[in-house]
């Protein structure tokens, strides 16, 4: 049986920001009130998340520019990782950079091979405000780095260069969800 209720059940599911709305490009103001709304912020972002078919979401991608962000995503070794983080600092990126898929929620049907660490060690709070410390290796890492780039303004296009760069920015401009 049960003990704790399924991440996002109480959520409402809120519209996703995409790619060109301010609100991802602006560094996200750190959360100091660890009370009822706080709650309310990570059920919302996990019923958005598993809604749109996800495994991370940030707070800025639901207009909420604040330190938070929701996970539910497997390693390379397929075991899941559930949880969130408010108030998070990347600690390391360790390993090799490896150049892998990315896309995001923000960027609906794109993808592009971006560079990220290998292993990801990521330093927060949870909505309660107990510190907590999450290591993440492959995929997982890849997320935990993805969503620390969300709330710091950047999305992982601007993590590329050159044509790679060029190729993801003229699909975003001719996405039906563009931001003109």
């Amino acid at each position: 049986m049960r003990k704790r209720p399924i991440p996002g059940s109480a959520g409402r599911v809120r519209a996703v920001r995409t790619l060109g709305d301010p609100v991802l490009h602006t560094p996200c103001a750190p959360v100091t009130d660890f009370g009822p709304a706080l709650a309310e912020l990570v059920d919302d972002l996990f019923a958005t998340m598993y809604a749109a078919g996800g495994v991370g979401l940030a707070a800025n991608q639901i207009g909420v520019a604040r330190q938070v962000f929701v996970y539910d995503c497997p390693d390379d070794d397929e075991v899941r990782h559930v949880g969130h983080l408010v108030n998070p600092r990347l600690l390391a990126v360790e390993g090799p950079l490896l150049r892998g898929p990315e896309g995001c929620l923000s960027l609906p049907g794109l993808e592009a091979g971006t560079e990220r660490g290998d292993r990801a060690v990521v330093a927060g709070a949870t909505c309660e405000g107990e510190q907590v410390r999450v290591a993440g290796e492959g995929f997982f890492a890849r997320c935990l780095q993805h969503e620390t780039d969300h709330l710091a303004g950047r999305v992982y296009p601007d993590r590329l260069a050159g044509r790679r760069r060029a190729r993801v920015l003229r699909a975003a401009a001719r996405a039906p969800w563009a931001v003109r």
